[in-house]
């Protein structure tokens, strides 16, 4: 065998061990993060179906931001290992630290830990799963354009991060805002329907920050203007899908209707609802 062939073979061996060790750091950060909550009694001796969900939501995201290490260019295996080990830990870090923020401030008329632990609440646990999966995605823009410059990469990651915290926790609100009810009091009634469309808008929306970041750092301003850009983009799509779907989407029935006009919420309709946000952001992305 050839000495490429082995390089070949041998270097992305190294890569998957090197994401695989992140992976497992992040599981543990988790635990330093939460220390009230016991995963294992969770997960397999309540068979608590809320927390699966947001934990399962948490492995996504920092699967996501953990990648955002490994894309791009190799500068040699000696400098990517590098890299994977610094912007990796960098994603840990921050996308912990985004779950504390989104618990505060995205659901904030409720205790969201006690929503989920104590009442195994389905529908939070959807949007605390989705808030990971959304600030995975953040993180995987804010690191994927990077500079060549490590320190200030670092720094722009940081500060893209921040900015994309804020434009979720605006999101949460604009989008109470483009709905007939109070989506924090249906959630809290454990109203799955709600809190899936109320997921679906949440990585919607991180989608479009996660594309307008990624590329090239130019300039501070150019960046910032795209981002707000595509933002305007996403919450003009948001009240027009959620006009559509709850006029068109659903065969004869109002979308607001299946969610909270009936004595059991329909979760098919939250289901669609969350559908509508995320492939239209989707397509957006594949559009622009």
């Amino acid at each position: 065998m050839t000495d490429t062939n082995i390089d070949y073979i041998l270097e992305p061996a190294v890569y998957l061990t090197a994401t695989f060790i992140m992976f497992v750091i992040g599981k543990y950060v988790y635990q330093l993060f939460h220390p009230k909550i016991d995963v294992k009694s969770e997960l397999v001796i309540k068979d608590n179906f809320a927390f699966a969900i947001a934990h399962t939501g948490y492995f996504v995201g920092l699967l996501i931001a953990i990648g955002s290490a490994i894309v791009g260019p190799s500068h040699g295996l000696i400098i990517d290992i590098i890299d994977i080990a610094v912007y990796g830990s960098l994603a840990i870090i921050l996308l912990n630290i985004s779950t504390i923020i989104n618990d505060k401030f995205v659901l904030n008329k409720f205790d969201v830990r006690k929503e989920i632990i104590e009442d195994q609440n389905e529908g939070t646990g959807a949007i605390e799963a989705a808030s990971a999966i959304g600030s995975g995605l953040i993180i995987y823009g804010s690191v994927t354009g990077e500079t060549d410059f490590l320190l200030f990469g670092i720094l722009t990651s940081v500060v893209f991060w921040a900015i994309g915290q804020v434009i979720m926790v605006i999101t949460s609100k604009v989008y109470n805002l483009i709905t007939s009810y109070d989506i924090h009091e249906h959630i809290e009634k454990d109203n799955v329907a709600v809190g899936l469309g109320f997921a679906g808008a949440i990585i919607a929306i991180s989608n479009l920050i996660r594309f307008s970041l990624m590329g090239s750092f130019v300039s501070w301003d150019v960046s910032l203007i795209k981002v707000g850009e595509y933002v305007l983009i996403g919450y003009v799509f948001l009240f027009v899908t959620r006009f559509i779907a709850d006029k068109i989407l659903l065969p004869g029935q109002k979308l607001t209707d299946e969610l909270i006009n009936q004595e059991k919420p329909n979760i098919g309709a939250g289901l669609i609802e969350a559908f509508a946000y995320i492939g239209g952001s989707v397509l957006i992305t594949w559009s622009l």
